[in-house]
């Protein structure tokens, strides 16, 4: 299980430097941006993620005080107002008085995202690159690309595979078009792939479906931070897992079965057979759980 390299290119890609490259979306940590089949991504400074988390936080406070749901739509969709308002929050916190901000909670969730982002990173490019758990991944020499949106462009040296959807937005569209057999396979291949990751000692302690992608006929992890190979963190993720009543919409399935309360009903019976300490135990490294 020792690490295995990227595959190396001497130039990068023409499609990354022919054109302005898509802004793709954003997590806490990263901005991505495209082509038509690579991914790069800016990543977000320490500053930047400690606003995300602290305009996060004041607007779960708030959100049922917004009108139209409004609260509930900023929360869940990434967008110019959004990002707008962390702008702000960033410039209030570095001008405005330090009292104002209840940021000792703020800056610890930042070290454990942090913390959690740096061994996820690691774990995956040592245990998954090179193998179908995950977009291929390819470095070159540093390039210079340029980026809709600001800062309008980047210097990189890697770049993914760009995968078709996330696995959430596969499942809402098949949804959509009532084809609920396919999204019984693709939730079956999601299960699969978290138990090709256990074999492989990792285990993903986000598991949300926006943090999977869809490529060909594939699953992939697209977000890494989440993942750790520490067993007793991994056994005390699976107490709550044990007790969770309704798994299907901790994993933001609730919306997409609202109406088949059947194959939300097979799958948590499925989910709960399969996550937890004896099942994971038993794929899991010998000698490690």
């Amino acid at each position: 299980m020792g690490g295995v390299m990227a595959r190396y290119l001497p130039r990068a890609p023409e499609e990354l430097t022919a054109g302005r490259l898509k802004r793709l979306g954003e997590g806490m940590g990263k901005v991505v941006y495209a082509s038509e089949h690579w991914v790069v991504q800016r990543p977000r400074s320490p500053r930047e993620i400690l606003a995300l988390i602290v305009l996060w936080r004041s607007l779960r406070r708030i959100e049922h005080a917004l009108p139209f749901g409004l609260g509930r739509f900023l929360l869940r969709h990434p967008s110019p107002q959004l990002r707008l308002l962390r702008v702000l929050t960033q410039m209030v916190m570095m001008l405005g008085p330090r009292a104002l901000w209840p940021l000792t909670h703020a800056r610890e969730m930042l070290r454990t995202y942090l913390r959690r982002a740096r061994r996820g990173e690691k774990l995956a490019q040592t245990y998954l690159t090179e193998t179908m758990l995950v977009p291929e991944r390819i470095e070159f020499p540093p390039t210079k690309v340029r980026v809709g949106g600001w800062p309008g462009w980047l210097i990189v040296s890697e770049a993914t595979e760009r995968v078709e959807s996330t696995l959430y937005e596969r499942l809402a569209d098949l949804a959509r078009e009532g084809r609920f057999e396919e999204v019984e396979h693709w939730l079956g291949l999601f299960l699969e792939l978290r138990r090709a990751g256990w074999r492989r000692g990792l285990f993903s302690l986000d598991a949300h479906l926006k943090n999977f992608g869809v490529v060909g006929d594939r699953v992939v992890l697209l977000d890494s931070g989440g993942l750790t190979d520490d067993w007793q963190e991994v056994s005390r993720q699976l107490e709550v897992e044990e007790v969770m009543a309704e798994p299907h919409i901790r994993l933001g399935l609730g919306r997409i079965l609202a109406t088949r309360p059947d194959i939300a009903a097979r799958f948590n019976e499925r989910w709960k057979a399969m996550v937890n300490r004896e099942s994971v135990s038993g794929h899991w490294p010998a000698g490690t759980g």
